[in-house]
């Protein structure tokens, strides 16, 4: 793009109404959330309980009374309820072994994370780079790292833990973050943004597009002329992370009341793949396979 043309659309952006900082009903229409309206993982830990404990039962108790005194050709069906156990656990087992301490998929339903995630995204986040935890009780059981600067990361609402919210991580603890005029600080030291021109795609007509640098990140994010997002400074207690939407104009995170800093022991895992796209009733996006996440 022509340099003038850059700086003309850099000046629309710069040149915004100053951000409101009223009250909630102020906030971007797009949340940016993971949700569901039940525990799945409070649902999977029982069920599969639940099936271990019939089918152990079945074995160490009712199945040799079942057995007495028939004769030994005799064939002495299961009980539906022990067979559909004994079918059943080890898939679920499975299930919640891969889902707690490996991998977790999600759907990506608003456009809060644009351009890195789109609606329709189905992503796999890792569970285990910021160590294991106990499913539903999210105890730490071993510590394999920290979350860093520029991840992108799924963590559970504090308002509301059965909602998983998803966010780039701006601020760790003891940070200083300082959002105005389309840029970040961190620490008073300013992040490394350039505009790129507009935005091209469809999804949200009129927005531009820029290249940040945060941390080891080298990643696209989206401003909108004309409207307004909160602008302050922030400080990020211990044990906590501030969280961003790469849709900077357009995304409900840490800046606002009903989310603000996220704790530690909220953090789900990061974010690494896009395994398809399918925004239904449109068609998939089969280019969005197998896409990175940086």
């Amino acid at each position: 793009m022509h340099a003038s043309t850059v700086a003309h659309y850099w000046r629309s952006l710069r040149l915004r109404p100053e951000a409101p900082r009223g009250p909630r009903d102020t906030l971007p229409p797009v949340f940016g959330e993971l949700a569901l309206p039940v525990d799945f993982a409070l649902i999977l830990v029982v069920a599969t309980g639940l099936a271990g404990f019939i089918w152990a039962a079945d074995v160490a108790w009712f199945r040799s009374r079942r057995l007495a005194g028939e004769a030994p050709e005799s064939v002495i069906p299961e009980p539906v309820i022990v067979e559909y156990a004994r079918s059943f656990f080890p898939i679920l087992l499975v299930v919640l072994l891969i889902r707690s301490f490996l991998f977790e998929p999600f759907r990506i339903p608003s456009a809060s994370m644009m351009p890195t995630l789109l609606i329709g995204d189905f992503i796999f986040v890792n569970k285990f780079t910021y160590g294991l935890r106990l499913p539903v009780l999210n105890t730490e059981i071993l510590d394999l790292g920290s979350p860093e600067r520029g991840d992108v990361v799924v963590f559970r609402l504090p308002a509301d833990p059965s909602t998983n919210y998803i966010k780039r991580l701006v601020g760790l603890p003891g940070d200083s973050i300082t959002y105005l005029n389309n840029q970040i600080f961190v620490n008073q030291q300013a992040v490394p943004v350039a505009l790129s021109g507009p935005y091209e795609s469809g999804d949200q007509p009129g927005s531009i597009l820029a290249r940040e640098q945060l941390g080891k990140h080298d990643h696209d994010v989206l401003f909108m002329p004309g409207r307004s997002s909160l602008e302050g400074t922030f400080m990020v207690p211990d044990g906590y992370y501030f969280m961003m939407g790469d849709n900077r104009d357009n995304s409900r995170d840490s800046r606002y009341d009903g989310v603000g800093m996220i704790p530690d022991g909220n953090v789900v895992g990061k974010a690494i793949r896009v395994w398809m796209n399918w925004d239904f009733p449109g068609m998939p996006r089969w280019g969005r396979i197998g896409h990175a996440i940086d």
